[in-house]
């Protein structure tokens, strides 16, 4: 089983920047498509970016242009840059493998916008 820890989260006001990231237990991530959820407050949990093992990237519509996922895969690990963020980006974030199969979830990072 992979372990996944999120982090860099926070509170930030409208227009500013957080980086998260995303650290996986296996070398096993560096095969796999990984991607980026949130779950806001009474909501169901969304995908937000995808990447896969190449680095070929997709966004929904809400963080096109605003929103950059990465990966390093020599160190395990999946980013997401947010830029000019918005209070209706406030939600966990929380990362995990591309596909219906997942590995259990972690904890996610808290990342709060204030208008």
């Amino acid at each position: 089983q992979v372990q996944l820890v999120e982090s860099g989260g926070g509170l930030v006001q409208a227009g500013g920047s957080l980086r998260l990231s995303c650290a996986a237990s296996r070398s096993i991530f560096s095969i796999v498509a990984m991607d980026w959820y949130r779950q806001a407050p009474g909501k169901q949990r969304d995908l937000v970016a995808s990447i896969t093992s190449a680095g070929n990237t997709n966004y929904v519509d809400s963080v096109k242009g605003r929103f950059t996922i990465s990966r390093d895969n020599a160190k395990n690990t999946v980013y997401l840059q947010m830029n000019s963020l918005k209070p209706e980006d406030t939600a966990v974030y929380y990362c995990n493998i591309h596909g219906v199969f997942k590995w259990a979830w972690g904890q996610g990072t808290q990342v709060t916008v204030s208008s």
